[in-house]
């Protein structure tokens, strides 16, 4: 078991992860931990989100659909599925599990190129991807380092469109001294939201929305949302 004196996110094992999640079914429910229930309200409330994001855009994007998206650490495609293909012309796909890719289904003819790699190997700039209006990253940060998560986040503006958005939603830190929270179930993180502020202002961005997610079971970690964009 992980040591008190050392850093929560240096016991991540990204071949521990992707043995968990390889052996996870494929299904909303295996996704989700047990709780399909949560994917309602959650897409409910990245919709409303973004909703808003695009109406106070300068000039409103609110009327129009997005050029491209890319759903980060996708898994089955819920959130592609569920809300990205509704608001994208395209969504790309980043999910390191191919039996999670391999289930992906989306409207019409949203789907755009799928990436069977972790976050932390994926290369956008470099390898001349995008432009993105939205880079979705939804619960999977946390299979990052702190030193992988910001030099992966520093890879994303240069295929950010003008005044497009970086989200990150994800899981706070009830910790009652406010550490982040090492789980050697998944071999992932969950940050405090002062780390989170602290990585995303190394990372050369700035938040310009964020909003605590609201109706999600009370005996879960909380959810945070940020919209971020380079400083």
């Amino acid at each position: 078991m992980p040591t008190s004196s050392a850093a929560p996110d240096s016991h991540i094992n990204h071949e521990a992860a992707i043995a968990y999640w390889t052996k996870t079914e494929p299904t909303v429910n295996g996704v989700l931990g047990g709780f399909p229930q949560v994917s309602r309200v959650d897409l409910q409330g990245s919709r409303n989100f973004v909703a808003k994001l695009r109406r106070l855009s300068k000039p409103s994007r609110a009327d129009q659909k997005l050029s491209r998206a890319v759903d980060c650490g996708a898994g089955i495609g819920r959130i592609t599925d569920g809300f990205l293909s509704e608001i994208a012309e395209k969504v790309d796909i980043v999910e390191p599990v191919p039996s999670f890719t391999d289930q992906i289904q989306t409207r019409g003819d949203t789907l755009g190129e799928i990436y069977n790699v972790g976050l932390e190997a994926w290369f956008p700039d470099r390898d001349g991807l995008g432009p993105y209006d939205l880079i979705w990253n939804q619960w999977c940060v946390g299979q990052l380092t702190d030193t992988q998560l910001v030099a992966y986040l520093r890879r994303l503006p240069p295929v950010l469109t003008p005044g497009g958005w970086i989200v990150v939603k994800e899981n706070l830190s009830n910790d009652s001294g406010d550490e982040d929270i090492y789980d050697d179930t998944d071999s992932s993180v969950t940050r405090t939201d002062g780390k989170f502020r602290s990585l995303f202002h190394e990372a050369g961005l700035k938040i310009v929305a964020t909003e605590a997610a609201k109706g999600m079971p009370k005996d879960l970690f909380p959810v945070r949302i940020y919209a971020l964009q380079p400083q």
